[in-house]
């Protein structure tokens, strides 16, 4: 952190001296402004850099850097406003919609204004990533032979196996692809088991960005409702009757947002349910490796017990590393896993090779598991530190549940709370939300926020944060 903050000083610093050159002219070496700006020689070189990007200077190897001539005036602005009727004609009818809706993902996605306590934020803080772990694993793999070559479509046979001997079970290398990060193989699963215009059953409520997969695909969710031990096996199996859908896409485990794991007793329950239905079951365990400390055994993925099939499962690196590290898992049994892999190679063609060379370095290195115990006991402090935060100075939010993995908590706000005006008064206090209602399909039972403990530098910003939020609630609530 003290690295990023001294090259936005230093890039500050030389954009208002940027005046004393003349347009073409040479900025003092490398060397120079180490010695001047007592800084190391990777911060003059990402100061510069980010002056480059910005159009401000120009850097030549070897030569050093330079100040940006002016640019030439732009060329007259031209009327696109023929794209409106081109984007919009007969759109009703259309099946796969063109235009998609991305504010339940931009809600988690987008970084806040400086200033801001992230409390959306769907990622781990930086200083919770494995940074050099990461990039001493892409240094070493990117000299390893044959590295920047074509890999197997469906990934590297030692990343797939890696990935088998996580989820367990029957699931072999042979049944794992490797993709780009869960979103993608989330967007290939829906894509494979549905039609354009089916129903698909999702838990309610639910993460917002698979909502948005399912309707940019043109499919319609279905709600069905979750409780704090996951999904209602009697509401699944009447909605399989009532609608006929092709699959239900669930997290069992530490489920997105209510932190919920689906209980013992419901596991085979959900699995008959859908084969009785001739239906697939989509499990997106996307936080197994974001356990917290005191979390106990985990229960296996549902692929794990399943032999006939019926799970298509989805497995990520990405949350317990950097959002940056898009690899993941899609692993299925018998035909569908034939039309996954022709869609994805349609879509992708593959993941780059780099990456998962990288993705095998990193997970095969002595740091791995030192990095998993660290965020497990980094996360239940903070966690801690939030319910403890919100008990103190928001007793009115209620937490059905306090998650023993992931990254957020999910509380109830007090009848008739504006959810909208709520996190509009908190991003103007300083403190940025996600608000309930992006993850209903339909109407909710009730207002909620998502409170991320992932996404902020530490206990201390939590403390701060929800010193915020009360204010905020102050103002909406009265």
């Amino acid at each position: 952190m003290q690295e990023r903050s001294s090259v936005a000083e230093l890039a500050e610093q030389l954009r208002r001296e940027l005046d004393r050159y003349s347009p073409g002219g040479k900025l003092p070496s490398s060397r120079a402004l180490v010695e001047r700006f007592r800084v190391s020689p990777v911060t003059v070189s990402r100061a510069l850099a980010r002056l480059a990007a910005e159009g401000l200077v120009v850097t030549r190897p070897g030569a050093g850097a330079f100040r940006a001539r002016p640019r030439t005036a732009p060329a007259p602005a031209g009327d696109t406003s023929w794209q409106e009727v081109a984007l919009s004609a007969d759109g009703t009818a259309d099946l796969v919609p063109r235009s998609v809706d991305a504010s339940g993902v931009l809600a988690s996605l987008a970084a806040p204004p400086p200033g801001v306590i992230e409390f959306n934020g769907g990622y781990l803080h930086p200083s919770l990533q494995p940074e050099r772990a990461m990039a001493a694993a892409l240094s070493r793999a990117g000299r390893r032979p044959g590295a920047w070559g074509r890999p197997p479509m469906e990934g590297l046979p030692e990343l797939r196996e890696w990935f088998a001997r996580g989820i367990g079970g029957p699931v072999t290398a042979a049944e794992v692809l490797i993709t780009a990060g869960g979103q993608s193989a989330l967007t290939t699963a829906l894509r494979a088991l549905a039609p354009p215009g089916a129903p698909v059953l999702v838990e309610s409520p639910t993460y917002p960005g698979m909502l948005a997969i399912a309707r940019a695909a043109g499919l319609r969710p279905v709600p069905v409702p979750v409780d704090t031990d996951g999904v209602r096996p009697e509401l699944l199996a009447d909605a399989f009757r009532a609608t006929g859908a092709p699959a239900f896409v669930c997290q069992p485990l530490f489920q997105n947002p209510t932190g919920a794991v689906l209980a013992p007793e419901r596991r085979a329950e959900v699995l008959r349910t859908a084969r009785e239905a001739g239906a697939f079951v989509v499990e997106d365990d996307f936080v197994r490796r974001l356990v917290h400390e005191d979390a106990g055994p985990l229960p296996r993925p549902l692929a794990a017990d399943d032999p006939d099939g019926v799970v298509v499962h989805v497995s990520s690196l990405t949350k317990a590393t950097s959002p940056s590290f898009r690899v993941s898992a899609l692993a299925a049994r018998g035909p569908v896993l034939e039309r996954l892999r022709a869609i994805q190679v349609v879509d992708t063609f593959f993941v780059p090779r780099p990456l998962q060379e990288a993705a095998l370095e990193l997970v095969g290195s002595p740091a791995w598991p030192r990095h998993l115990r660290a965020v497990s006991a980094e996360l239940k402090a903070r966690r801690d530190a939030m319910t403890g935060a919100l008990a103190l100075h928001l007793p009115e939010f209620v937490l059905p549940r306090v998650p023993s993995g992931g990254y957020h908590l999910w509380p109830r706000l007090p009848d008739g709370t504006d959810e909208s005006a709520l996190t509009s008064a908190a991003l103007r206090a300083g403190v940025a939300l996600a608000p309930g209602r992006p993850y209903f399909s339909a109407e909710p039972p009730a207002a909620h926020v998502r409170l991320s403990f992932a996404a902020v530098a530490g206990t201390g910003e939590i403390a701060e944060g929800v010193r915020r939020l009360r204010s905020a609630c102050d103002k909406v609530l009265g």
